[in-house]
């Protein structure tokens, strides 16, 4: 089965192939990626940034890839991919809470297209809460239009139509929201 996005017509941001496979948890067709021998990352090294910082955005390939994996259905692939970025960012700051954010909305897309609804309310409303920090002084953070993707967040949650966010990334904005 294949995800229906809400904005079909999203042009990418990396040049990155996709996984061969959608990881879906406790799919008996599906090999876990890292664990499994047969799956699309075993073995891989993970990609190490050394810093991650609200004007790196742009030119962030593991951010923007996850953008990518997440726009198209691959939320488990999405969230390894912010997890580096995370880390970069220091778990504390600002920008590595939006981002934790974003890990958290990519679980709960996950939850919801294997239909675990109480799961994806939950890890919805967490990313959401994470989101709204930086939302407190401006509109844009990360390249992301975040109230605009927070309604479409809970419409697609609300509505339950088998629809799923994207996210569309604004690379004319200049950052608005200071951080520190």
């Amino acid at each position: 089965m294949e995800p229906i996005f809400t904005k079909p017509d999203l042009t990418r941001y990396t040049q990155s192939p996709f996984p061969p496979y959608r990881y879906l948890p406790f799919q008996p067709d599906t090999p876990h990626p890292r664990n499994d021998p047969a799956g699309h990352s075993y073995a891989l090294e993970d990609e190490y940034l050394a810093h991650f910082g609200p004007d790196d955005w742009r030119d962030c390939g593991p951010y923007l890839y996850g953008v990518d994996l997440f726009n198209h259905g691959y939320w488990w692939e999405a969230h390894e991919a912010w997890e580096s970025v995370w880390l970069a960012a220091g778990r504390d700051s600002l920008h590595g809470s939006f981002v934790q954010g974003l890990i958290q909305l990519a679980g709960a897309q996950l939850k919801r297209f294997t239909g675990v609804q109480r799961g994806a309310q939950m890890l919805t409303e967490s990313g959401i809460a994470k989101l709204l920090l930086a939302d407190e002084t401006a509109g844009i953070y990360l390249g992301i239009a975040v109230m605009p993707l927070i309604a479409e967040l809970k419409r697609c949650l609300r509505e339950d139509r088998g629809e799923f966010p994207r996210i569309e990334l604004d690379f004319s904005a200049g950052e608005v929201i200071p951080y520190g």
